[in-house]
């Protein structure tokens, strides 16, 4: 006998402390857009998709306004290196580390992130 195939759709998670937190399907991320997910401790995340499949999060706070709309921003690359510039001052984030490109003395928090398949619960 064998066993069905999952029928779930791909999952994105986050890594927050020890554990997976399910933030949305893979599908609701466009790519080249973002998404902003509400973490469980209030802050936000800014969820993002490029256009050859990697996911990438940041904190979703821009440290220079204070606004959360780093999730708004418009991607794109630098020495090979994917970035969001924020929407209200421009400020280009690596979407890797987390530095920003305009001021080397500033950094948004970065987060791991999977895709699975089955993902009804955080582990």
């Amino acid at each position: 006998m064998t066993r069905p195939r999952n029928t779930q759709p791909p999952k994105v998670q986050l890594r927050l402390y020890d554990a997976w937190l399910t933030i949305c399907e893979l599908s609701a991320l466009t790519p080249g857009r973002g998404v902003a997910a509400l973490l469980p401790d209030g802050r936000q995340a800014a969820v993002f998709r490029d256009r050859s499949g990697r996911t990438y999060a940041i904190d979703n706070r821009d440290p220079f306004s204070g606004a959360a709309v780093l999730s708004r921003g418009l991607t794109g690359s630098h020495q090979g290196r994917p970035f969001v510039a924020s929407p209200l001052l421009k400020q280009r984030f690596d979407l890797e580390s987390g530095r920003c490109l305009d001021d080397g003395t500033v950094t948004v928090t970065t987060y791991e992130v999977r895709t699975r398949p089955d993902s009804a619960h955080t582990d």
